[in-house]
Parts: structure tokens; C-alpha cells; sequence
């Protein structure tokens, strides 16, 4: 046993004797390393390991705690298994439906892909924004067009330093948040007709993408915990002349699940022996629980291959709009296509996410947001494994805010979403993240949103719904 596993172990058997009950606090990661004599590294894995068996969970700026109802914990769902067959895409009404229901402020919106606005500091980005404004030279629009405002795109590559990648300024092109930028990317490397490797469930904006263009899909099984089954993927290549894969290694939405870092050094060689691209979309990365930002799939590209997404509207600035990507050998191709789409990203926007990054604190903004996240997400899923009938299974992710939960096969998700919308709850179900409108007993929640006794009744509600279905 590795140290980390001794003193989970043994925490483990104080809450199996009762000497630790419920809502106990744990020893801070301080008090635990110097009563023990472990490194910190060594009792924050000890806690992730117990977080990840339902134990204990993390109040933010408090500490660890005993959780109330540990061994009922639902686990977390089995890998999917996708058929090997390419197939065309049609979930794009369903989704539009969806996204409807998730604009009304009556709602209590875990069926919503976006943040809670109050995780935001919408003031200072007002300021921000005003301050950029007064300071335009009406002569430097003319620079934000692309491939963007050129100080924007230095401070990006100045994060991607951070990150161990080399990204030199000329590849980065700044989009209208990061959708826009997958789908120039996914322009640039496809035609009518061709092969495009996916996760299984994937992010329903790609199947909307993959069905605009005429495109088909290649579902790979991907597991909650690590993400897509690289072998599954290397039988797919071997089998089907794919065009591109595109996918999440860090939270996927909608499994949340995070691709250890030796899988995505396997996956980019994989690819990159089938001179395949990798549309990387990794718009929560910056969400992450942990102490360290895991890297992109881009940090291990040597061949220009990896064209990787993201944008500051899941970490800063929701409703701005503000993306980019650094697609590689492909930036030619992004760029010219982006001239011929929106022309541009607003400079103003650009101008005012510059200074907010220089002058308003972005990286003390991030470690609040992720805390809070975190939080979020504790409770979130005591609430559910309360709730929720047995058989059940549930995510726990690193990082992000959502959850996949697999209920009882006999629910059908569709069934529930109908249901929870005549209690004013909205839930995201399974078959919108499938091209086969497969998962049908699953639903994904949004767990950003305010903790509240309305958001706990909301969960009390639905847990209800799926219980009567069960």
C-alpha cells in the first residue's frame, strides 16, 4: 500500500467504528502533516481517494467532513459501449427544445450548460470594459480583426507557457467563444460526408455541428473516470477512414471525466500516426478541483495536429463571447474562414477581457470560482444520493460542474424532463448527447447552479420523479 492509501485507510475504519461520525471535520491538511508526518501531497490524495469513494466531502474555506451517507453513495456509472458502426446524426430538434426551456428565469435550470451568474464579477468586467472602451483608438479596431487583438492572443500564449505547450501568438486565433471556434475547426478539416470520431455520450453542440455539415459520427466507448477507450478509438482508425476526432480531455461535459495525462500523450501519438486531427475542446480545464490545471492533449503535439478550443465564458466572462483556438498546422484555414463567417470578434469585448486579465485579479477570481464549484458539486451529490432511488449511479468529476446520473433502466430520461418541467426544474436527458438518441435512462445536471433551499427542493422534487418511475 502507498502512504496515501495507509491514511485513507485508516480514516476510513474510524468512520466504519463511529469514532468519526457524520458532519465530523478531518484534520486540515496542515494539522494531518504535522501529526503524522506526511507530505501535503500525500494527505490531499488520501482525501481525493475518500472523496472519490462518497466518505468525506469539501466545504469550501473549511475543511473536510465525514459525509452523512457514505455507504449508500451511488457508484458512479460503467464505461459505454457504442456500436462500431458510423451513423448520421439527428438530435438537433430535441436540443433546440431544451435549450429553450433553459432562458426562463422561472426555472430552477439544472438542464442549463451554463455557469450560475453569480460565480461571476460582472461588475469589475463592467469597469473592465468601460476602462477599454475610453482607451480605443477608433484606428486599432482594425487590429482586433483576425486573427484578434494581438495583446489578447500574447496573454493567451503566455498562459499556454503555463501549461508546458508551445503556442507561438501567430497560431492563436481569437473566435465568438469557443463554439465558434470548433466549428471553424471542423470546417476546415472535413467535407460533406466524412467520418468524425466522437465520445460516447458527446457534447450535443458537436452532433449539431457534425449534422449541420453532413457529416457522420463514429461513437467511441468513453469512460466516466479516464474518457475515451484509446483502444476502442485505435480499432475505429484502423477500421474507418476518419477525418477527425473530436473531443474533451479535461470534464467532459456531460460525463465530467478527466484523461490522465499518459492517455492524452497516447492519444495525440495515436493520432498522429494516422495523420488524424484533434479538435480539442477544453473550455473547463481552468475548472479544476485539484492543485494543479492538468494540460491539454495540445501540450504533447509535435506535428501540428491538435487543434485546440477554448474561451473565458465557462472561467470569466459568460455572455461576452469571448473564445479562441490554436489550431495547429490548420491556422490558415481557421483564419480565413473566420473573415468569411463573422468577420471578427467584437474589439471592444477583446479590449476589455485584456484588461481584465492585466488588472483585476483573473487568477484570485479562478481559485474562488473553483472553491465554490467545488462546493457546489459536494452538495449536489449528497443531495442526489439521498434523494435518488437504489440503483442509481452517479459521476463524481475532478472538475467542472456537472453531473451524469444513470438511473434505474426501467426510467426513461425523456419522461423525466417532461415531468420535472411541470415542477419548473429543468434537467438535460441522456438522448440529447448520443446520435442514436441512446441513453435514455440518463440525465445530465448542472451542479453550479446557487445552493439554496429552492435548488434543494428542486433535488428533493426530482428524485421523487425518478423514484415513482423506478
Amino acid at each position: 500500500m502507498k502512504l496515501y492509501e495507509q491514511y485513507a485507510d485508516e480514516i476510513s475504519r474510524n468512520i466504519d467504528q463511529g469514532i468519526l461520525r457524520p458532519g465530523d471535520r478531518l484534520p486540515s491538511v496542515r494539522e494531518a502533516c504535522r501529526s503524522r508526518h506526511l507530505s501535503p501531497a500525500t494527505v490531499l490524495q488520501a482525501y481525493r481517494l475518500l472523496e472519490d469513494r462518497g466518505q468525506i466531502y469539501t466545504r469550501a474555506r473549511s475543511g473536510y467532513y465525514v459525509s452523512a451517507n457514505w455507504k449508500g453513495f451511488p457508484p458512479e456509472p460503467e464505461p459505454s459501449r457504442p456500436p462500431e458502426t458510423s451513423t448520421p446524426v439527428n438530435v438537433r430538434d430535441l436540443i433546440f427544445e431544451l435549450l429553450e426551456t433553459t432562458k426562463s428565469e422561472d426555472f430552477v435550470q439544472f438542464g442549463s450548460a451554463f455557469p450560475a451568474p453569480d460565480l461571476f464579477p460582472f461588475t469589475k468586467l463592467a469597469r473592465a470594459l468601460h476602462t477599454a472602451a475610453c482607451r480605443m483608438n477608433p484606428l486599432g479596431i482594425y487590429e482586433s480583426l483576425p486573427p484578434g487583438n494581438p495583446e489578447l492572443r500574447r496573454l493567451i500564449a503566455r498562459q499556454y507557457v503555463e501549461l508546458g505547450c508551445s503556442v507561438p501568438t501567430e497560431e492563436i486565433v481569437i473566435t465568438t467563444g469557443a463554439l465558434e471556434g470548433l466549428n471553424l475547426c471542423l470546417q476546415a478539416v472535413t467535407r460533406a460526408g466524412d467520418l468524425v470520431a466522437i465520445e460516447s455520450p458527446a457534447f450535443y453542440a458537436a452532433l449539431v455541428a457534425i449534422e449541420r455539415l453532413g457529416l457522420k459520427a463514429v461513437e467511441i466507448a468513453t469512460s466516466p473516470r479516464e474518457g475515451m477507450n484509446l483502444a476502442a478509438l485505435a480499432t475505429a482508425l484502423d477500421r474507418h477512414s476518419i477525418k477527425a476526432c473530436w473531443l474533451m480531455t479535461n470534464f467532459q461535459n456531460p460525463l465530467g471525466c478527466l484523461m490522465p495525462e499518459e492517455k492524452k500523450q497516447e492519444l495525440v501519438k495515436l493520432l498522429a500516426l494516422h495523420d488524424v486531427p484533434l479538435i480539442e475542446d477544453d473550455v473547463y480545464g481552468e475548472l479544476y478541483y485539484d492543485r494543479d490545471r492538468p494540460k491539454p492533449a495540445k501540450a504533447f503535439d509535435h506535428k501540428g495536429l491538435v487543434m485546440h478550443c477554448s474561451s473565458f465564458s465557462k472561467c470569466l466572462a459568460p455572455g461576452y463571447r469571448v473564445g479562441w483556438t490554436a489550431p495547429g498546422r490548420y491556422v490558415k484555414q481557421v483564419e480565413e474562414a473566420k473573415h468569411m463567417t463573422t468577420i471578427a470578434t467584437s474589439a471592444p469585448i477583446q479590449a476589455a477581457i485584456v484588461e481584465f486579465l492585466k488588472h483585476f485579479g483573473y487568477k484570485h477570481h479562478l481559485r474562488k470560482l473553483r472553491q465554490e464549484l467545488q462546493a457546489r458539486q459536494n452538495q449536489m451529490l449528497q443531495a442526489v444520493g439521498q434523494k435518488f432511488p437504489q440503483g442509481t449511479r452517479v459521476t463524481r468529476p475532478a472538475g467542472g460542474y456537472f453531473l451524469w446520473i444513470e438511473m434505474p433502466e426501467s426510467v426513461n430520461a425523456l419522461e423525466v424532463y417532461r415531468l420535472a418541467m411541470e415542477r419548473k426544474i429543468t434537467v438535460a436527458p441522456g438522448q440529447i448527447f448520443s446520435p442514436r438518441r441512446k441513453f435514455e435512462n440518463c440525465i445530465r445536471l448542472n451542479c453550479g447552479q446557487m445552493w439554496s433551499s429552492p435548488t434543494e427542493a428542486a433535488v428533493t422534487t426530482l428524485g421523487g420523479i425518478v423514484t415513482a418511475l423506478a
